[in-house]
């Protein structure tokens, strides 16, 4: 309500004093009072109404105006019953302060002014609320009839003034606008968060409200970004929004699941040619078109409850490769068969790791383990390639979590992941330890040397070059390895149980 909608109301026969341009000033309530010095009971906006009580003298209504004027109120109303008029020093005090003046005639009661305004005021919040929920109606027919999120998004924007963005856990914006760096640290903001909704004043354009869209787990979660503080009840229904919005497309990807299974337990059981050929058209994949095997699981260490590691697996691997492929859940972990243009499979996990990257960062109790095996071609090479990825994918377990490829473990590197950590510990202790005690106490480089040694493939040239060293200070520390070890370096096999001992400590 408006000053102006007051002092329009003819039955109060208000009568304006000063303060005429100051008309459109909103009113936010009303405070009877003939205290000297109100400021306590006003938070702006109010309209005082006084029977100037306080007055015993021209400069109390300097002091009186001046508090209000303080307390930001909207507008004063004087009741002429003490004095029968208003003084001219309250008018002056009024001008001078900026602060609308008006008189209450003597057969118009306060309470009548107050309950007028405090009826228009609720009929205000109604019609507010009136609209709030036609806006709200609007967006929820939007979603139930399909809209996609660029629509709901849009909407929300023109409706509530909105702008907002869906991310995933890893970092990729699903909809909406951020910018890709600022969305990898919302996400790890959002990981980390003890309590969701969290408002955030730490980014450039912030601050940003970050609301959990549905009940997954926050490793294949989405988080609804909302610029600015937003109200927990309005970010909770836009949350419900986008969740109605995944479950729509969580329905479809279901079906192709479905289909993912039935093939990969086809091929693994050593299906027929022609039909595995078939189903593997039916899942998008020509029989030509080269891609590669893809296995997960997501564990915390320790945990006693929790989601299954296979299927929450599956779904990371979904979201960090933006939902353009299905995962299939089995005992042992999800398998995804991915697709891969020329010469990606070695892209795909780079870009396996640079999308879990954030994740580990932000959930240090949850390990996400992915094997990745090499690109294959034709139906046959399934079988093949998801042993390949379930090895690797253990690699990866065994070192505590990451990506593996294919590529690794037909290296040293698989046999070391099969044995226990602490063997490998112990293992490196025994034979490298007088190594580094030795160095310790000497200042020598015994270990370093070692190493550089058998990268050049026990070349004492070599080596001496890569340290920067006399070839004679590298026979002589070579000598000091073979005799704090027991082990001769001119012998494969010792040479071989001194390399593992380096990469296994």
């Amino acid at each position: 309500m408006l000053l102006r909608d007051l002092l329009a109301v003819g039955e109060l026969r208000l009568a304006l004093l000063e303060g005429g341009e100051r008309l459109d000033r909103e009113i936010r309530g009303v405070l009877i009072t003939d205290l000297p010095d109100p400021r306590r009971y006003l938070s702006g906006g109010e309209v005082v109404l006084t029977g100037l009580m306080w007055r015993q003298g021209p400069a109390d209504s300097e002091r009186f105006v001046a508090a209000l004027a303080d307390a930001g109120v909207a507008a004063l109303g004087a009741g002429d019953a003490r004095l029968g008029m208003i003084p001219d020093d309250l008018v002056s005090a009024c001008r001078d302060r900026g602060l609308p003046l008006f008189e209450v005639p003597i057969e118009v009661s306060f309470g009548a002014v107050s309950d007028l305004v405090g009826r228009r005021l609720a009929g205000a919040q109604a019609g507010d609320l009136r609209s709030a929920l036609g806006r709200h109606r609007r967006i929820v027919a939007a979603v139930a009839e399909g809209a996609g999120l660029p629509e709901l998004f849009g909407l929300i924007e023109a409706e509530l003034e909105v702008t907002a963005a869906v991310i995933s856990a890893s970092g990729s914006v699903i909809a909406g606008e951020l910018p890709g760096e600022q969305a990898v640290r919302l996400a790890r903001r959002y990981l980390s968060a003890v309590r969701l909704p969290l408002v955030d004043r730490r980014e450039p354009g912030g601050p940003f409200t970050l609301f959990a869209v549905d009940r997954s787990h926050r490793a294949a979660g989405w988080a609804l970004v909302c610029r600015g503080e937003i109200e927990a009840e309005i970010g909770f229904e836009l949350a419900s929004c986008v969740a109605m919005q995944r479950a729509r497309t969580e329905e479809g990807r279901r079906v192709e699941r479905r289909l993912a299974e039935q093939l990969i337990a086809l091929a693994c059981s050593g299906g027929d040619p022609a039909e595995l050929a078939a189903r593997l058209r039916t899942c998008g994949v020509d029989a030509a078109e080269p891609y590669a095997m893809v296995t997960a699981t997501v564990t915390r260490p320790g945990a006693t409850e929790g989601p299954d590691p296979a299927l929450l697996g599956g779904q990371v691997v979904e979201e960090l490769l933006d939902r353009r492929v299905v995962a299939a859940a089995g005992a042992d972990g999800s398998v995804a068969l991915v697709p891969l243009g020329d010469g990606e499979a070695g892209d795909l996990a780079a870009r396996l790791r640079d999308r879990a990257a954030p994740l580990t960062a932000g959930l240090p109790g949850t390990r996400v383990s992915i094997g990745v095996s090499g690109a294959l071609t034709g139906p046959a090479a399934i079988r093949g390639g998801v042993e390949e990825a379930g090895h690797a994918r253990r690699m990866a377990e065994a070192r505590g979590g990451g990506v593996a490829t294919s590529d690794e473990i037909y290296t040293h590197a698989l046999l070391l992941a099969t044995v226990p950590g602490d063997i490998r510990g112990s293992f490196a202790a025994r034979l490298l330890g007088p190594l580094f005690d030795y160095d310790r106490r000497h200042g020598a480089e015994l270990v370093r040397t070692l190493g550089a040694f058998l990268d050049c493939a026990g070349s004492w040239n070599g080596c001496a070059e890569r340290l920067h060293v006399h070839v004679n200070t590298v026979r002589y520390r070579i000598r000091r390895v073979e005799e704090l070890t027991g082990k001769d370096l001119s012998s494969m096999s010792d040479r071989v149980d001194l390399f593992l001992a380096l990469r296994a400590g």
